[in-house]
């Protein structure tokens, strides 16, 4: 049986920016995930989005296919992708969800202002906020690995980053007996960090030792007004694997479970390769540089068949 775990808790309004730092490398080399509070987004707008979020899944089928995915945004069906692409459940993993990228793009995909008023003002304003507290992690993650603060803003990693959302429905008393199926199967995320806000109801776990078998699994609480933050694999490359990209699970829901996870994704063309203060000859660059729009092209494919 998995045990409870207490993630560690970094404060983002202490003005000691240094020891908030540390406090961030010892977590992401012992856990790869933390608790992020003070963060500066507001309660209201965070229970805004979860209520805007249910009015969208309560929508009927035929409403919410009008906005099915396309170039990787808008709605995804139940089964639709799985995360583990090396799971031989034939089913999907057990949840819908619904995506928003860059704002700028125009590529997103919105439900109509009469049928869920004032829905895509508050997930615009919900992505700015979380977007700037990213940008403001970034720089701290920057201190706790010895680099300027304003390391992945030279980098180019913030301009016209690749950042989206996903609005994430797990629909409760689903049948699973017939195979092995997850409301969100085995997986590390790929960008830099995600930002995970959630209603309470427990269902994530997480595996610290990935390449070590049988995986021995330990369940996430949730913290009242907290992020749960996690490393991404584009860190993990970044770092040279001393922060570690953790992998996690949402075990299928007895009840409803709603989350927005905020995924804080580099420019496409931003290079993804060992940060000088985490290669030496003792720990040699273990991964090739690679751009990250190729990066994100060959996981998407794995997992989604795009």
């Amino acid at each position: 049986m998995p045990g409870a775990l207490q993630l560690p808790i970094v404060d983002l309004s202490s003005t000691d920016r240094f020891s908030t730092a540390n406090s961030i490398r010892q977590a992401c080399i012992d856990h790869g995930f933390f608790y992020l509070v003070n963060h500066g987004v507001d309660e209201e707008l965070v229970k805004k989005v979860f209520e805007q979020s249910s009015n969208f899944f309560s929508l009927p089928i035929e409403d919410k296919m009008k906005l099915v995915q396309r170039n990787h945004r808008g709605y995804v069906t139940l089964y639709a992708g799985k995360l583990d692409f090396t799971s031989s459940s034939a089913k999907g993993d057990s949840r819908e969800g619904f995506y928003i990228g860059p704002l700028a793009d125009d590529l997103n995909q919105w439900p109509l202002e009469e049928d869920l008023p004032s829905w895509r003002s508050t997930m615009e304003t919900y992505y700015e906020k979380v977007l700037s507290v990213g940008a403001e992690l970034l720089s701290l993650i920057a201190l706790s690995l010895r680099l300027d603060a304003d390391f992945f803003e030279k980098l180019g990693a913030l301009n016209d980053p690749l950042a989206n959302m996903g609005l994430l429905y797990y629909p409760g008393g689903l049948d699973c007996s017939d195979e092995e199926i997850y409301g969100a199967s085995a997986h590390s995320d790929f960008g830099m960090i995600t930002l995970l806000a959630t209603d309470g109801v427990p269902g994530l776990q997480i595996c610290r030792e990935k390449t070590e078998q049988p995986h021995v699994w330990e369940d996430v609480p949730s913290m009242s007004g907290a992020f749960i933050v996690n490393i991404g694999d584009v860190m993990e490359r970044w770092t040279n694997c001393l922060f570690r990209s953790t992998v996690h699970r949402v075990l299928p829901p007895g009840q409803e479970r709603y989350s927005v996870a905020f995924f804080a994704n580099p420019n496409k063309d931003c290079i993804i390769e060992c940060v000088e203060s985490c290669c030496s000859e003792s720990s040699p660059q273990r991964f090739p540089p690679i751009k990250y729009i190729d990066y994100m092209k060959e996981r998407m494919r794995l997992s989604y068949g795009f």
